[in-house]
């Protein structure tokens, strides 16, 4: 008797994290609806959105946390983190400084909810000739681990890569 390969439906949190105006908002944006805007919307506390998708045999429906960004005045509540299955950090190309607040929040996502997968996404690519983050820089973080993603939530280039990199980190895939 030949064994039927039955499809599996699991559900996964996945959070956004990054600084203030990194384009975490854009990015769930495209992902999940396929558009981009220019107006700027501040997310306040956070924005949960929804999107399936399959890898294999495999349904997963994604919840996708989008949480406030953080600045010298705000901080990221990481609560919010409780329950994720992955993240992804996001940071800003034409900001050199958004990599280095993506390393502190890592740090606390770590210190709130243990080594779960995460990807780095170097977020803004369409602006490439304004870029602050020295290829060395993502090299350095290449070289302790981090899977680095270059995206551009305006054009969508790097996007569905961004959380298919994800989701098979969270399925245990490399």
């Amino acid at each position: 008797m030949q064994q039927s390969r039955e499809s599996q439906y699991l559900r996964k949190k996945v959070c956004l994290l990054g600084a203030f105006a990194v384009g975490k908002t854009s990015l769930v944006s495209q992902f999940v609806k396929g558009i981009y805007s220019d107006k700027y919307l501040t997310t306040v506390g956070v924005k949960v959105d929804q999107k399936s998708v399959v890898v294999g045999p495999t349904e997963i429906s994604l919840a996708v946390w989008d949480l406030a960004g953080e600045d010298e005045f705000q901080k990221v509540n990481m609560s919010y983190m409780l329950g994720a299955r992955g993240y992804l950090l996001v940071a800003d190309g034409t900001r050199a400084e958004t990599v280095e607040t993506a390393r502190l929040l890592r740090e606390r996502a770590e210190n709130t909810v243990g080594k779960i997968p995460f990807v780095l996404v170097l977020n803004k690519a369409d602006l490439t000739t304004d870029w602050e983050i020295e290829d060395a820089s993502i090299a350095d973080l290449q070289s302790q681990g981090w899977s680095i993603i270059r995206s551009s939530a305006k054009t969508g280039e790097g996007v569905e890569d961004a959380f298919s990199k994800l989701v098979q980190k969270m399925l245990g895939d490399k």
